[in-house]
């Protein structure tokens, strides 16, 4: 940094991106990048942490300008210069904690692959699949830094994992920590950044945020258009459908899956699931229980796909959809 003119981001919170050497905060990055060049030039001790494992520097680089005026598109690029032209000592060795984001467009994307985002906590969670310093060896998932790898590690441990708050048990370590989180989480970790109430729920704050200070936090994909109630909904769609995010691999085949049910789904087709759901009335059984359900309906005469041509109905949409093209002409897109 004291060779360069990129800003460290102490954080985002609903006030903006927070310098990391005073308890200013900036809606605009640029705001940011003026107010520590000017104000902090020359400090570069931006943190007194001893445990680094969970340690990353955010790190703006928009505009990269090298203290001898010559400008960079990437922080590789600079610090090679660095290297070579000015000799300076740069361990390149030990793993690089250094998170860079560029802020010269009106939408927030990702430098590297140029995919948008609504929030910049979404857009850092993404840096995860270009910054790869440690690797799941489960599911190949890649981490800035160690402790996030750790934490991941919790969705591979099953058994039976008790709620050190209340009586419920779990499956997984991560849903217990999810229930942990949005069950038993202080009233504080939720806290509006404008007049400091607190709630319990992240949702609850959004929705005062909205009715009480006008700050819209629509969540809505700027790929394809659709709108989500949640971020994490949200950033669910953008990993699974845009980003095509296929973490879970078949042995058998060459199929990737973004869920570990979807895997699970997939393995009945090379007959290892075992077919566990029966129909109660013709004895058939089926490896999910989704498709058991269908072919309930076929017994419950639930007819709810009904053709708005001809009023004929029907129990599957795939016999809805062969109707429609073969009486009517139409061909209905597989959603």
């Amino acid at each position: 940094m004291k060779w360069s003119n990129a800003t460290p981001i102490r954080c985002h919170t609903d006030k903006g991106y927070a310098c990391c050497f005073c308890d200013q905060q900036f809606l605009d990055p640029a705001d940011l990048k003026d107010h520590t060049t000017q104000i902090h030039r020359g400090n570069t001790a931006i943190t007194k942490k001893s445990d680094l494992t969970g340690y990353h520097v955010k790190l703006d680089i928009t505009g990269l300008r090298c203290a001898c005026a010559e400008y960079f598109d990437t922080l590789e690029a600079f610090i090679e210069h660095l290297l070579t032209e000015h000799k300076v000592k740069y361990y390149t060795r030990i793993k690089n904690h250094i998170v860079p984001f560029k802020f010269d467009t009106e939408e927030l994307r990702c430098y590297i692959c140029s995919n948008k985002f609504c929030t910049f906590k979404m857009l850092l969670c993404h840096m995860n699949i270009h910054i790869r310093n440690y690797v799941c060896t489960i599911c190949d998932a890649g981490f800035v830094y160690v402790k996030q790898l750790k934490n991941h590690s919790g969705i591979h441990k099953t058994g039976s994992f008790k709620c050190g708050h209340c009586e419920k048990s779990f499956t997984t370590l991560q849903k217990c920590r999810y229930h942990t989180d949005y069950v038993h989480k202080p009233r504080c970790a939720n806290k509006c950044g404008f007049c400091g109430e607190s709630f319990r729920l992240h949702s609850q704050k959004k929705t005062h945020q909205r009715k009480e200070h006008g700050i819209l936090s629509e969540n809505r994909c700027t790929a394809c258009d659709r709108s989500f109630s949640t971020q994490r909904n949200y950033r669910i769609h953008m990993q699974r459908d845009h980003l095509m995010e296929r973490r879970h691999g078949c042995k058998q085949c060459d199929m990737r899956f973004y869920t570990t049910s979807q895997l699970k789904d997939h393995m009945v087709k090379h007959n290892i699931g075992l077919r566990v759901f029966q129909c109660d009335v013709c004895l058939k059984s089926y490896g999910r229980k989704t498709t058991l359900k269908e072919h309930l309906r076929i017994h419950a005469d639930d007819r709810r796909y009904k053709c708005d041509l001809c009023g004929q109905a029907f129990v599957q949409k795939c016999s809805w959809r062969g109707h429609m093209s073969s009486k009517h002409g139409i061909v209905q897109p597989k959603v």
